[in-house]
């Protein structure tokens, strides 16, 4: 059900970004676009309150919900409607330029592509650390863990992710890493992203960067993978509940 949510939002963003629904035009009602495209009406609800806190779309009462014109909206070769099925929205996603890829994602797919990501990062780290990168990433244990607001924890989380992918050696990794937390830093993500609400969980979280540390200290390159994975997926499991609360309501009942 999670997944459904997810693909609601992503097939709705690429409609906007390919001219499937034209820029300044009026979307159709929620029964009507949830019908054309096949998903369920909470998921699209959902949807476009996530689009709306990023400025993609403006909702008028009395008068419906707009698209948002955009100065210089990307082209593209295909226009996606939402009889074109999910080839379509494959070939729209691979004509988004990657310098303007951050325009067209979302915190839940940063998420995705950092569990994808991190992991093997973390476990060359364990391989390839000096024992300067080791005791910084200590320190940088010690900031996540003694942050006293949201955002000296939102700035020592990022150095301490940051640490272990330059301590992996590896520099198409750390560029793919730095185009990740790019996302991190738009204000308009805040709410949805991981340190919007992480930073409650900070005790929880500190200890999971404090299990990573030692996997790397250790040169134990599986726990090290193991051990970032874990901590990401709780992090996923709290983005996806922020953003979707309707739907985890629904799957506890």
């Amino acid at each position: 059900m999670l997944q459904h949510a997810d693909q609601t939002l992503t097939k709705l963003r690429q409609l906007i970004a390919n001219g499937g629904l034209a820029a300044g035009g009026r979307i159709p009602p929620e029964r009507t676009l949830a019908n054309e495209m096949g998903v369920g009406r909470r998921s699209l609800r959902r949807a476009l309150e996530i689009l709306e806190q990023e400025g993609q779309i403006t909702r008028h009462q009395g008068r419906g919900t707009f698209v948002q014109d955009k100065s210089a909206p990307v082209a593209a070769p295909t226009v996606l409607r939402p009889r074109d099925g999910d080839l379509a929205v494959a070939s729209a996603m691979s004509a988004i330029p990657f310098d303007r890829i951050l325009e067209f994602t979302n915190p839940l797919e940063v998420i995705e592509v950092r569990l994808a990501v991190e992991p093997v990062i973390a476990r060359l780290a364990a391989l390839r650390a000096s024992q300067s990168d080791i005791r910084r990433l200590q320190l940088l244990v010690g900031e996540t863990r003694e942050a006293t607001d949201p955002a000296d924890y939102e700035k020592a989380d990022e150095k301490f992710h940051r640490a272990v992918a330059e301590a992996a050696r590896n520099a198409l990794f750390l560029s793919l890493f730095d185009t990740l937390s790019a996302s991190r830093r738009d204000a308009t993500w805040r709410r949805l992203s991981e340190n919007a609400h992480c930073f409650k969980r900070q005790s929880v979280h500190s200890a999971s960067h404090q299990e990573i540390y030692e996997a790397i200290a250790t040169r134990n390159s599986e726990r090290a993978f193991e051990c970032m994975y874990r901590h990401l997926s709780d992090v996923q499991r709290h983005v996806y509940t922020y953003a979707f609360p309707a739907e985890q309501k629904s799957v506890a009942e």
